[in-house]
């Protein structure tokens, strides 16, 4: 058995098309959901606008800047954080005013409060892909 530690990847396109998601992150782009009715992003992907229930959506990039809004340190053992206790968990409300929750990387988890402005940073999971994360701006 490795002694590598697991970084499992998010089944893509359970329940919705996730495509351009992961495609913008292989390109360092952090794209999202938006409904074009209202002119607001969502994020998680769903197949249906959760301000109109219409399907007029589409992906659009993000800036990846904003703000703390919530904040936690993970310090209890699970599968995929072998190796990177204690982490940082935050919710991050994007300057585009959708929020997303990710790791904060490259920082004391001690040193992250609520309000502190972040920027976008990719961190690895398995198989080289990347995906979203952030740092201290």
């Amino acid at each position: 058995m490795s002694d590598a530690v697991r970084r499992p990847v998010p089944k893509p396109d359970v329940y919705v098309s996730t495509k351009p998601f992961w495609e913008g992150a292989q390109a360092r782009r952090l794209v999202l959901q938006f409904c074009k009715d209202t002119n607001r992003f969502q994020h998680f992907p769903r197949p249906v606008s959760i301000y109109t229930g219409s399907r007029n959506l589409e992906w659009r990039e993000v800036s990846g800047k904003g703000q703390v809004y919530a904040c936690t340190i993970v310090r209890v053992l699970g599968p995929g954080v072998e190796g990177r206790l204690p982490l940082s968990v935050v919710t991050v409300e994007l300057d585009e005013g959708v929020r997303m929750i990710a790791n904060i990387i490259g920082s004391d988890p001690e040193e992250v409060k609520i309000g502190h402005r972040v920027a976008l940073a990719w961190d690895q999971l398995d198989g080289d892909i990347l995906y979203p994360a952030f740092k201290l701006a």
